[in-house]
């Protein structure tokens, strides 16, 4: 009777999540895409400063945006965990694992980017090329933790996928797509971790494939959902 009542919401459950992915992916666009391209200028940290200055409620916006999406990532755990729970608990419960620990790396890092705001509003105490030298930092330090945050995302969408792929509840070309997006990501995360330079040539293609399984994965959540008939791995 119990798991009667859990299939039976897995389909509401399974919209909510595509809800919480589309507020990700839309928020992930803008909070840790756009705003950061249009304020941080790479290697220039006077420039950075600058445009801190001239765009501060942008700034401290994109920043607001930026933790929604970390929060978000905290009930859509629990929901993969209940949608993959009773083909395979052991995995259902490592797919939430992955995620819980990608948003925890992801928020902490995110305590950077409230270095420059700090540092503004006690200017008079610290001489510019200070100001400007700690803030270029934590941008630094920020863009590492988002990497690493990535590498643990990277391996929640290739379990995943890999769990769409096998149990059935959703096409399995997004499965496939999904776990070759969480290979990109894992890519990207260690090519910056061991060779930055080359790194730098990937993006942002490497990101196209991790674009394409996350947001074909959003829609059919939002407009299927999921098929209640699961197999048990």
């Amino acid at each position: 009777m119990k798991e009667m009542i859990a299939e039976a919401s897995l389909p509401f459950k399974a919209r909510m999540g595509g809800v919480l992915y589309l507020i990700i992916i839309i928020g992930g666009l803008f909070g840790a895409g756009y705003v950061p391209s249009t304020i941080v200028v790479h290697g220039d940290a006077a420039a950075t400063v600058n445009n801190i200055l001239a765009n501060e409620s942008l700034y401290r916006f994109g920043l607001s945006i930026h933790i929604i999406v970390v929060l978000c990532n905290i009930p859509l755990a629990v929901i993969f965990y209940d949608l993959f729970e009773l083909a395979n608990k052991s995995l259902s419960r490592l797919v939430m694992l992955f995620i819980l620990v990608a948003a925890t790396i992801e928020g902490v890092s995110l305590l950077n980017q409230f270095v420059p705001l700090i540092l503004l509003q006690s200017a008079a105490t610290i001489t510019a090329e200070q100001l400007q030298a700690t803030t270029y930092m934590h941008f630094l330090l920020q863009v590492i933790g988002f990497n690493l945050s990535l590498a643990f995302f990277g391996c929640f969408c290739l379990l995943a996928g890999y769990l769409i792929f096998r149990l059935g509840v959703l096409p399995r070309i997004i499965g496939l797509l999904l776990a070759i997006g969480g290979a990109c990501y894992l890519i990207n995360s260690f090519a910056n971790f061991l060779v930055p330079e080359f790194a730098v040539s990937l993006s942002p293609y490497i990101f196209i494939p991790c674009f394409l399984g996350e947001a074909t994965l959003c829609l059919s959540l939002l407009i299927k959902g999921v098929s209640l008939e699961q197999k048990v791995i």
